[in-house]
C-alpha cells in the first residue's frame, strides 16, 4: 500500500498534477526547499523534509535528507521482521516513494561560469535518495525522469500499485542516470587527467537512429553530456532525418575542411574523402572539388567551411547529395537547397572540432587515444630540389587531408585540389598507384608514412610529381631520398606519422 512519496525535483515539469493525483491515492506527501514551497503554492497538503527528520535544513540546503529518518524509511525490507521492527524501535516511518530529479550539472558545468559555481551544482542528496530507492526497487517506486509520470500513473489508476517490472525499470534508469552523473563530475574534477585508472564517459541518448551501417543493425546518436561538439550542436535546416552512416561521415568531413583557414570544399562518400579544394571562394572551392571526383560524389556529403551563396548552392543541386554542411547559408541559397526534398541541409555552430580524445571497442575493451591534431614537427626539405612557394602551399594541403584517409593513404594534390586520393590499401605502393591514377598530370603528393622502399618513388615520378612530403624514419630514407634526387624530385621530412586505421 503506497502511503508516503518524497518529492525533491530541480525540474517541475508535471510535478503538480502527478502530486495532485498522488493525495487523490491518500498518499503523503514529503518535500524538501523549493519543491515544498511550489507544492505549497499549488495548494497541495505537503509536510516539510525538517519535520520527518526533526532537524533543519543547514548548510545553504546542502543537508537536508542526508538522515536515517529518510533513508531508513527508504531501505527498510519490508518482509524483514528485523528491519520492520529497527526503524519502528526509532519512530521511523517507510517511505513508498521517491521522485527526484537531479540538479542540472550537465548543462551548468559547460557554461563559462567559476570553478567554485560549477562545484555548487554537484547533487549530494539527489543522488543519494535516488541510489537508496532504486536499491530498494521491491518496496520503494522511484522515479528520476518526468517522462515516467504517466506510467505510474497509469498503473495506480488500473491496480493501486507498479508492476515488478517497472519498478525494475525505474531502478536501471536511476543507476543509468547517476552514473553518468558521476562520470561528468569525475571528467570535470580530473580535468587534464586523460587516462585515469577508470574510463568514465559521460553520454546522453540524442536519437534513436533507423538503423546502424545495415538495416539489420539497431543504433542510436549519444552526444555528450558535459562538452560541446561539431556535431552536438549543430542545426537541421532542411531534409530527412539523419542515418548511423551520415553521421559518421559529417564528422570526417567536417574535421577535414576544419583544417584550412582558406575556403575550403570536402565531398565524403562512405567514410573516405572523394575530393578536398580550397578556393578564392565558396563557388570556386566547391567546383574543383566536385571536378576532381564527379563519379564518386554522387549521393556523398559537401563540408564547406564558409557560407554558402546561392551560385553555390545552384551547383549542388546538379548532383544527387546526401548532405550539404556549413557554417551558414545566405537566404537565397537555402531557399535553392530546400527544393531538394531528402537533401539534408545542415547549419554548423561550432566550427573547431572540440573532442580530445578518440575511443575504438574491441571485443571486451575500448582503446583510447589523443585525436590527432598535429601536422609535422618541422618541415625538412631532404633533397637537392627545393619545392616552390606554390608548391609549399599544395604540400601543405595534401598533408593536411591525408591526416583523414584511412592507411595506407596518398594523396596527390595540384592547384590547391586533392586530385587524387588513394585510401585504405594493404600497401603502399598501391596506394601511390591509386592515388596517381586518378591525378595523371602530376602535381605533388603526400603520405601518411614513410616510404619503405624507393619504388613508390618511381611510380610518382613516372606521371610528372615533382614534390612529396611524407614523414621519414625509414631504414631505407636514404635510398628513397636518392630516387628522389635522380628524378628531381624535391622531398620534404615531417617527422610525424598519420595513421589512421579506422
Amino acid at each position: 500500500m503506497l502511503k508516503r512519496a518524497l518529492i525533491s525535483v530541480f525540474d517541475k515539469e508535471g510535478i503538480a498534477e502527478f502530486a495532485e493525483f498522488l493525495v487523490g491515492q491518500g498518499v503523503e506527501l514529503i518535500s524538501t526547499g523549493g519543491t515544498y514551497k511550489y507544492l505549497k503554492e499549488k495548494g497541495l497538503k505537503v509536510t516539510e523534509v525538517s519535520e520527518v527528520t526533526n532537524f533543519p535544513e543547514m548548510l545553504d540546503g546542502r543537508v537536508k535528507t542526508l538522515h536515517p529518518n529518510i533513508h531508513g524509511g527508504i531501505l527498510a525490507i519490508r518482509d524483514n521482521p528485523v528491519h520492520m521492527q529497527t526503524i519502528a524501535e526509532h519512530n521511523i516511518e517507510t517511505i513508498d516513494m521517491v521522485i527526484v530529479n537531479l540538479y542540472p550539472f550537465f548543462n551548468e558545468v559547460v557554461k563559462d561560469i567559476s570553478f567554485e559555481e560549477k562545484v555548487e551544482f554537484i547533487d549530494i542528496g539527489g543522488p543519494t535518495m535516488l541510489r537508496s530507492a532504486a536499491k530498494a526497487f521491491k518496496d520503494v517506486i522511484v522515479i528520476s525522469d518526468t517522462i515516467d509520470y504517466a506510467q505510474v500513473q497509469q498503473e495506480l489508476s488500473a491496480t493501486q500499485d507498479v508492476s515488478f517490472a517497472t519498478r525494475k525499470k525505474l531502478a536501471g534508469k536511476v543507476f543509468n542516470l547517476t552514473s553518468a552523473y558521476d562520470a561528468a563530475i569525475s571528467n570535470f574534477l580530473l580535468g587534464e587527467d586523460e587516462f585515469p585508472h577508470y574510463l568514465n564517459i559521460s553520454y546522453q541518448k540524442s536519437a534513436d537512429l533507423r538503423y546502424g551501417e545495415n538495416p539489420h543493425q539497431k543504433a542510436a546518436f549519444y552526444t555528450a553530456t558535459t562538452q560541446a561538439g561539431v556535431l552536438k550542436d549543430f542545426v537541421q535546416l532542411h531534409g530527412k532525418e539523419l542515418s548511423f552512416n551520415n553521421i559518421r561521415d559529417m564528422d570526417l568531413a567536417w574535421k577535414v575542411v576544419a583544417e584550412f583557414n582558406e575556403v575550403a570544399a570536402c565531398g565524403v562518400k562512405h567514410s573516405t574523402p572523394c575530393g578536398v579544394a580550397i578556393g578564392a571562394n565558396v563557388a570556386d572551392a566547391y567546383a574543383k572539388m566536385h571536378a576532381s571526383d564527379p563519379v564518386s560524389i554522387f549521393g556523398g556529403i559537401v563540408a564547406i567551411n564558409s557560407e554558402v551563396d546561392l551560385a553555390t548552392a545552384k551547383e549542388m543541386n546538379n548532383t544527387f547529395l546526401e548532405i550539404v554542411m556549413a557554417p551558414a547559408f545566405s537566404a537565397e541559397a537555402l531557399t535553392e537547397l530546400q527544393t531538394k526534398k531528402n537533401l539534408r541541409v545542415i547549419q554548423i555552430k561550432i566550427t573547431v572540432p572540440q573532442t580530445k580524445l578518440e575511443y575504438v571497442t574491441v571485443d571486451g575493451g575500448i582503446l583510447v587515444q589523443d585525436r590527432d591534431c598535429e601536422f609535422a614537427d618541422e618541415l625538412k626539405v631532404v633533397t637537392k630540389a627545393q619545392p616552390s612557394a606554390e608548391d609549399l602551399i599544395d604540400l601543405t594541403m595534401a598533408m593536411k587531408v591525408v591526416k583523414h584517409v584511412k592507411s595506407n593513404a596518398i594523396v596527390v594534390a595540384k592547384n590547391g585540389v586533392a586530385k587524387g586520393i588513394g585510401a585504405g590499401q594493404t600497401n603502399r605502393i598501391w596506394a601511390t598507384a591509386q592515388a596517381i591514377e586518378r591525378a595523371k598530370d602530376g602535381g605533388v603528393l603526400a603520405s601518411d608514412a614513410f616510404f619503405p622502399f624507393k619504388d613508390s618513388i618511381e611510380t610518382a615520378a613516372s606521371v610528372g610529381i615533382r614534390c612529396i612530403i611524407q614523414p621519414g624514419g625509414s631504414k631505407k630514407d636514404a635510398e628513397v631520398i636518392e630516387a628522389a634526387n635522380a628524378h628531381g624530385i624535391s622531398m620534404i621530412f615531417t617527422g610525424i606519422r598519420h595513421f589512421k586505421h579506422s
